[in-house]
């Protein structure tokens, strides 16, 4: 796990090619099927015979879930096991990751209805009225998302609703899908400066590679702007370049802030895991070290 932009990818081939491992994708854009530049997704070429799990296995229509990621990843575990091989989990997904190492309460589904009601109502009264229902219904849940997160704040409230349950008593009952295996939890870090620097070469790279020229050739396929994956970061900014709402020069500027800001997002979010061993992309004979005295 890491930030974006710290290596993550070729770190995981060098440590597959060393200990006969296979890659199982844990970057919720990757699965999607044509979007490349934007999401680095690794071409064939870069993946140097390892074999990589979890790439583009959907359509850009399709809402590929945390529970999704985590049922899929576990029949690759298990495939990947079967062959006596090492899977490896390897992404910046901290939901994902969280599913996958944690699970997923056994709550009901999304009740389209009930969700269009609350929607209608974050509209009208707006997300604070929402809020407050979850405050007084689940504060324990509510103390532990953003006052703003709309997303889980609707998905709280439509559990609640549907069940007569909080989420947070859902949340004891979870099961982790993994209890039966040995994990070893890798971090990549980096000093600021550098990863900020890694961050702007590669966003340059996306925009000298054609990812204006991909976006424009999936509006042409009749793929919708509002399909999950064009929520990624740098897609979102070529849409409304490509509108003329915004010129190249503040595609390419704002793309790098928004990475940026979600690099320090998700460094967060992984502080919060717990026993993970953190290495600089650079120190691999550590890195080496570490896990080959792990699996002895």
């Amino acid at each position: 796990m890491g930030p974006t932009g710290v290596g993550k990818s070729a770190t995981s081939i060098f440590l597959a090619k060393k200990f006969r491992g296979e890659i199982i994708n844990c970057d919720s854009m990757q699965v999607y099927k044509g979007f490349d530049i934007g999401t680095d997704k690794p071409p064939l070429d870069k993946r140097e015979g390892v074999p990589h799990h979890l790439l583009d296995i959907v359509e850009p229509s399709t809402q590929f879930t945390a529970a999704d990621f985590a049922k899929r990843a576990q029949e690759a575990i298990s495939e990947i096991q079967q062959r006596k091989r090492l899977p490896l989990v390897v992404g910046g997904t901290g939901l994902y990751l969280k599913a996958l190492l944690e699970g997923l309460f056994p709550g009901p589904g999304r009740d389209l209805h009930l969700r269009q009601e609350l929607e209608k109502e974050a509209k009208e009264k707006g997300l604070g009225s929402l809020r407050k229902k979850l405050e007084e219904i689940d504060p324990v849940y509510s103390r532990k998302i953003g006052e703003s997160d709309k997303m889980r704040i609707i998905r709280a409230l439509e559990v609640f609703f549907l069940t007569g349950k909080p989420i947070s008593e859902h949340f004891l009952k979870t099961k982790p899908y993994l209890e039966d295996f040995h994990i070893l939890k890798i971090g990549l870090k980096l000093e600021r400066k550098e990863l900020y620097k890694r961050i702007e070469e590669r966003v340059d790279k996306m925009f000298e590679k054609g990812i204006v020229q991909e976006v424009t050739k999936l509006l042409e396929r009749r793929v919708k702007e509002d399909s999950p994956p064009f929520r990624a970061l740098g897609y979102r900014y070529v849409l409304s370049f490509l509108k003329k709402e915004i010129s190249l020069e503040e595609a390419i500027s704002l793309t790098k802030k928004s990475t940026r800001h979600y690099a320090k997002r998700q460094m967060t979010w992984f502080r919060k895991i717990k026993d993970v061993n953190w290495y600089s992309p650079y120190e691999r004979s550590a890195l080496l070290e570490f896990l080959e005295k792990s699996f002895a």
